[in-house]
């Protein structure tokens, strides 16, 4: 099967110099293609070139991806080689990018580097590409995991996102984390639970056995 997977963090310009990013070392997704590599499948492992993990990573193709829109570029170029049997979308990727830069004074700046002598300044905010929500129209027969990582709120309320980002991508699971939800991991469908996972190594072995017979 050949099969694609996104990891690590994208970024979107402040200006040529400064950047907005996301804690993620991209770890998850080079043992998730070490594993699915091992298994014999054509993995492409799409990370973000700001990921620290420095493990080896075995997928047959390597690219390196910066903001979320180089990422859509990456993903539309495979999905014309021909057909994708899964997705696994495990980047943590900018919710926002920065729209305009503006002083105290209301001047919207527009230096390649923005001078620290220009005292305080506004960032202004606009919602970056949602990548996720492109995946069913780029790759309409895979089967296409999503991940969903939570901080604030109950486990509940992570549940109940991840179910939701799964009805508004037409993704087939989602893979819910993070400090909302607790210690581990939960594979979800749409009101169900697919599977508990206690670490990565777990998780790995799931989408191993998952897509053993794809």
């Amino acid at each position: 099967m050949r099969i694609v997977i996104t990891c690590g963090p994208s970024y979107e310009p402040v200006d040529e110099v400064r950047r907005l990013t996301n804690f993620s070392t991209g770890e998850l997704g080079v043992l998730l293609a070490n594993r699915l590599t091992a298994d014999g499948h054509e993995v492409f492992c799409l990370k973000g070139e700001a990921a620290t993990y420095a493990g080896v990573c075995d997928a047959r193709h390597q690219l390196v991806f910066s903001t979320n829109d180089d990422l859509v570029q990456k993903l539309e170029t495979i999905a014309a080689q021909g057909d994708i049997g899964a997705v696994l979308h495990c980047a943590a990727l900018c919710d926002f990018k920065v729209k305009h830069v503006q002083t105290a004074a209301g001047e919207t700046l527009t230096d390649r580097k923005v001078s620290s002598r220009a005292g305080d300044l506004t960032i202004l905010l606009e919602p970056a590409t949602k990548v996720i929500g492109k995946l069913r129209g780029l790759f309409p027969k895979a089967q296409i995991i999503g991940w969903k990582y939570e901080l604030d709120g109950t486990r509940e309320d992570a549940l109940i996102k991840g179910c939701t980002q799964i009805r508004e991508n037409s993704t087939d699971l989602c893979v819910v984390n993070g400090r909302a939800f607790g210690s581990g991991f939960t594979v979800s469908a749409v009101e169900a639970t697919i599977a508990e996972l206690a670490d990565k190594q777990e998780l790995v072995g799931w989408a191993s056995t998952l897509l053993a017979g794809k």
